[in-house]
């Protein structure tokens, strides 16, 4: 495994791991308060090993390795903190794997560095989730300020504040066309509970690119970690590396 080494990104000290390799090289990015040693993570660095290809993943600032306080987070402060790290840790061509929340930001990073992105990879990719994840009572209470804590599904405690919240509503982006070009792949839970496979419909109607195939899984939960959905994430990957025909 590679080891994990740090950058700075203002006063925030951001984790990662970096493995050498050929290009393209795959950018992780994980999902709500998650972090860069989940199942989809590790099973895609073996995945690049095997294939000789660089990688490039991260935990983003208040979660994981990384330091800070989760509350200090927002949609924006962690796309900041995605920009940076393929700015500075990566070259030329990468396919963008984006997890959950992990999805919102990787459409952000496509269309910020359309030049970079040779594919992008959503697995039950969540954009827009402060807008349809939210009933009115819940955002009443976050446009006035106040933190949620909401006891999650996965265990512990799931915390949203009010400035994260806000962040996401000024990034939204499924009532717009998505102005990106490259391939894009979209892997969705049949029976995901958390987010709505019309979520994954809407993106994929909303993104401007002609190359956009959605692979819905029978059965699949939102986390798409069981052994054979993990086999079709790196199914997905191989197939954008190989040549058109």
């Amino acid at each position: 495994m590679t080891a994990i080494q740090h950058f700075d990104v203002g006063n925030r000290r951001i984790a990662y791991r970096l493995r050498p390799g050929a290009s393209p090289t795959l950018v992780f990015l994980p999902g709500y308060a998650s972090d860069m040693e989940g199942a989809k993570a590790l099973a895609l660095d073996a995945f690049a090993e095997r294939r000789g290809l660089a990688m490039l993943r991260f935990d983003y600032s208040g979660t994981g390795s990384s330091g800070g306080s989760f509350e200090d987070g927002t949609l924006a402060v962690w796309l900041e903190e995605a920009l940076a790290a393929i700015d500075r840790l990566t070259d030329g061509p990468l396919i963008v794997i984006g997890s959950s929340m992990g999805g919102w930001i990787a459409l952000h990073v496509a269309l910020q560095r359309a030049h970079r992105l040779a594919a992008l990879v959503g697995i039950a990719a969540a954009p827009d989730f402060t807008a349809w994840g939210f009933p009115d009572h819940l955002q009443l209470r976050l446009s006035s300020g106040e933190t949620l804590r909401r006891t999650s599904p996965y265990g512990g405690e799931q915390v949203t504040t009010a400035a994260f919240w806000c962040s996401g509503q000024q990034l939204l982006l499924l009532n717009d066309e998505i102005a990106i070009d490259c391939p894009v792949r979209l892997l969705h839970g049949e029976d995901d509970g958390d987010v709505p496979l019309d979520v994954a419909l809407r993106t994929m109607h909303a993104l401007r690119s002609a190359d956009v195939q959605l692979n819905v899984l029978k059965g699949g939960g939102h986390r798409l970690s069981e052994p054979h959905e993990i086999d079709a994430i790196l199914r997905t990957v191989a197939g954008l590396l190989e040549p058109a025909p």
